[in-house]
């Protein structure tokens, strides 16, 4: 009897797949490129050309991030249209504090069995952050390896690189006493405390994805999905316009476990709850798991996505200038003397 040759299929992996899935992230890929990219997808490594023309000492400043649990939501929805956005957005938002213009994005898929049609979803979000960002989406990497996820389950990751010129670049040295905390708001969860969020939903509350939430009327998964906020629009209107000392993007630990990264020496944030509008889903979360304030600030963005620290006597301009842009900027607290620290108070 002729033994039967194995191959790659056998083993789990699909090439036909993995070559269906290229194709279509080929062409959403190439949707973000402009001059400056150099290479093809498919290409060993991305190339890149940054415009100089325009700086006299340039630093690039990169990042890496994933999307969490917020995943295991899309999973149990089927939906995977979001995640791609929400990956960009938050490597936008980390790079951005420090003042820098997003400049190319690479991402990192990895899965047990490739869905050519998932991937293509996933990269469809990819592509439309990257192209509202006007950032190229030059590479990545899609890895089918069986045995490593759960059926139809996969992870997203992402490294971001931009540029800002060295003298410009923003860090919090300059904050000092009397500054003002200008918070923009967030419109969920963006891409944290989902470890917590899912175990209060679905297994204390018992709910599903699909079912309905009042305010506003939404299924839970279309509320969990929400797209992580960028806010390189607003922030890129007032940069080079108005001296903004310090930034923090609200990400895992909330608005004390962020902006104390940006705080000097010797200086301590004060934050005065019931300044800025909470979206409804936080007070879902923290009703049915009976979870203390304290605690939710703790795992969540509370609905303060980004915060400001800016001299008092331009507070006044930046808050119109942001207005005039549909953002509904809340003036959270101020800088004081102390140890650094955040203290958010009732």
């Amino acid at each position: 009897m002729k033994e039967k040759k194995l191959d790659y299929a056998s083993a789990g992996v699909d090439i036909a797949a993995a070559d269906k899935a290229k194709e279509k992230i080929k062409t959403l890929a190439k949707a973000t490129f402009n001059s400056s990219v150099l290479s093809e997808i498919g290409d060993f490594g991305g190339f890149f050309k940054p415009n100089l023309r325009n700086f006299k000492d340039p630093v690039f400043i990169s990042s890496c991030d994933g999307v969490g649990t917020k995943l295991k939501v899309a999973f149990m929805a089927n939906r995977h249209d979001t995640v791609g956005e929400d990956l960009v957005n938050h490597c936008i938002n980390d790079i951005l504090v420090h003042g820098a213009k997003p400049l190319f994005f690479l991402d990192y898929i990895a899965t047990g069995k490739l869905n050519p049609e998932t991937v293509a979803e996933i990269v469809g979000g990819l592509s439309r952050g990257c192209q509202n960002a006007g950032m190229a989406l030059i590479g990545g990497e899609t890895a089918e390896m069986p045995d490593m996820y759960a059926a139809g389950e996969y992870d997203l990751a992402g490294f971001i690189v931009g540029m800002v010129e060295q003298d410009k670049i923003v860090n919090g040295t300059s904050i000092e006493t009397g500054d003002v905390l200008i918070g923009l708001g967030s419109n969920g969860l963006h891409t944290n405390g989902y470890s917590l969020a899912r175990k209060v939903i679905f297994e204390i509350g018992g709910y599903r994805h699909d079912s309905i939430l009042e305010l506003p009327r939404m299924t839970i998964a279309s509320a969990l999905l929400m797209v992580h906020r960028c806010y390189l629009a607003p922030i890129s209107k007032l940069l080079g316009k108005f001296n903004i000392k310090g930034m923090a993007h609200i990400t895992g630990g909330g608005i004390a476990g962020n902006l104390i990264r940006v705080l000097p020496e010797n200086s301590q944030a004060i934050i005065q709850k019931g300044r800025w509008s909470i979206p409804p889903i936080f007070e879902f979360i923290q009703k049915t798991g009976n979870i203390a304030d304290e605690n939710m600030y703790q795992a969540f963005n509370m609905g303060v996505g980004y915060i400001l620290v800016v001299s008092e006597s331009e507070v006044g301009e930046i808050i119109n200038t942001l207005k005039s842009m549909e953002e509904t900027p809340y003036i959270i607290g101020r800088i004081e003397n102390g140890n650094r620290e955040v203290i958010i108070k009732d």
